[in-house]
């Protein structure tokens, strides 16, 4: 058992796109000096993605929620100031409102051009943006138990993150769109339980004598140990277009890892449920966000969203003090409330149409109202 409570300190990485301001379209070849730029600017906080229109960011290690915020307002606005000077906007958003993925080009390093190698159609058509939170929980025995316990909550994490309604001009019906592209990729989805380090170590080890793998990275999962911190990092979510709800989710997923943790002192622990029950509620959170409800397994019955957030605000609250973030935690209140990212979008949309615009038109608004809130709440 361990004896000493993990720091649980937290960083983010949030992929954007990179639009032509223009035209609206993504910049699928960016001049070469906007990544000088960037690294000038960002150093190592700022990488390529496997896109040429995409750029990713990532915090230091954080002590505090307010430490990550004021982070990620800095490399946003930095990074879109940079974009500006090369008549470029970002955006916040898993999927861009109707460009083509078959007009996109990958970045030529030789881990992507892999990726493009082996996937195939599947890496071509990865014209998607995610963020994942890492959580730092040194002890690894405790690492792996907190691991098998956290995939209960991600679909919950995903319904309040939602940002990718549009897929190619199209309105999906669904408030991530992103997650179905993902999930043709192989080793993805929910993760399976491991009974120790040793047998995930193990199950590793099989793939890369196998060659189908190089490595820990070469993994996937909604949530996974990351192969190259003592961190848990959680991957399910869409990148926020709200810089308040990265946050709120950030602060939501270390709490309940805090909690989780907690519980196992107390010798105590949450209640296991199967994967296929899981793996329901992601799909209903991939498909209505917090519009409508995820069952709660306990009770045998579909839950409002709005509902299990204040339950899960309740729950967390312990933890929150702990770490003083009880404003960001209850602002997940108000994105249940409100509604997410792909809500706003999709309302965008129709505003406009309403008022006479074109598909086309409406669509460019879009990126408009996703460049405009993406630097909401940025200003240092």
């Amino acid at each position: 058992m361990t004896t000493s409570e993990p720091s649980f300190t937290i960083g983010i990485e949030e992929e954007y796109l990179l639009v032509d301001r223009e035209t609206r379209d993504l910049a699928a070849d960016p001049p070469a000096a906007l990544a000088a730029d960037l690294e000038a600017a960002l150093g190592s906080q700022v990488t390529s993605e496997f896109l040429r229109c995409q750029v990713e960011i990532g915090t230091s290690v954080c002590g505090s929620l307010a430490d990550a915020r004021t982070e990620l307002a800095r490399l946003r606005s930095t990074a879109a100031a940079c974009a500006e000077r090369h008549g470029l906007g970002l955006i916040a958003a898993s999927t861009h409102p109707f460009a083509e993925w078959s007009a996109q080009r990958n970045t030529d390093k030789e881990r992507y051009n892999t990726l493009a190698r082996d996937l195939q159609v599947v890496a071509r058509r990865l014209l998607i943006s995610g963020m994942h939170v890492h959580v730092c929980i040194e002890d690894e025995p405790l690492r792996f138990d907190l691991f098998n316990q956290l995939p209960y909550f991600l679909p919950h994490l995903l319904a309040l993150s939602t940002s990718s309604p549009f897929w190619r001009g199209a309105n999906t019906g669904l408030h991530s769109y992103r997650l179905a592209v993902w999930n043709e990729v192989p080793r993805t989805g929910l993760p399976p339980s491991f009974a120790s380090p040793d047998e995930f170590h193990r199950t590793v080890e099989t793939l890369i004598a196998a060659g189908e793998i190089e490595d820990a990275t070469k993994i996937w999962w909604d949530l996974r140990p990351s192969a190259r911190f003592p961190t848990l990092e959680m991957r399910i979510t869409d990148v926020c277009t709200r810089l308040d709800d990265t946050i709120a989710i950030a602060a939501l997923y270390r709490c309940m890892a805090r909690m989780l943790y907690r519980l196992r002192r107390n010798n105590q622990r949450w209640r296991s449920y199967s994967t296929f029950l899981v793996n329901e509620n992601r799909w209903l959170a991939q498909r209505f966000g917090t519009t409508r409800s995820l069952i709660d397994f306990g009770k045998g019955e579909a839950v409002p969203v709005a509902d299990l957030v204040a339950e899960m605000v309740d729950l967390l609250r312990e933890d929150a003090e702990y770490f003083g973030c009880v404003a960001e935690v209850e602002h997940a209140l108000t994105i249940a409330a409100e509604g997410t990212s792909a809500d706003r979008q999709m309302r965008s949309y129709d505003r406009a149409i309403a008022l006479g615009a074109s598909a086309q038109e409406a669509l460019k608004g879009v990126v408009d109202h996703l460049v405009e809130e993406t630097l909401a709440g940025c200003d240092m």
